[in-house]
């Protein structure tokens, strides 16, 4: 069925209808509001088709988000000084202490 010889009279009736209806003044408003409406539709459609794909070809074996990092180590505490070292330093000797 061929759209051009088989309906242009009903395409025509209906474009008739639409000029009676919302007169000439308001019909670039009408076609703009159908063409904005069609560019929508068809990047709505783009996204969901997309969207799809991308769901039905992600690889099966997916390992997940990758480990935080280690946290650094704190590094031993440090050991006390021996009492020699304190006598090399110049500093008096301490006498021990007894409880």
């Amino acid at each position: 069925m061929s759209f051009v010889g088989g309906h242009w009279w009903l395409i025509l009736i209906v474009l008739v209808i639409v000029l009676i209806i919302w007169g000439p003044g308001k019909l670039p408003d009408v076609g703009a509001g159908m063409g904005r409406a069609i560019r929508e539709f068809r990047k709505a459609s783009s996204e969901t088709r997309d969207t799809f794909m991308n769901a039905t070809n992600a690889p099966v074996n997916d390992p997940g988000p990758p480990p935080p990092p280690a946290l650094p180590q704190p590094p031993p505490p440090a050991a006390p000084l021996p009492p020699e070292h304190h006598q090399a330093s110049g500093a008096p000797p301490q006498a021990p202490v007894s409880h």
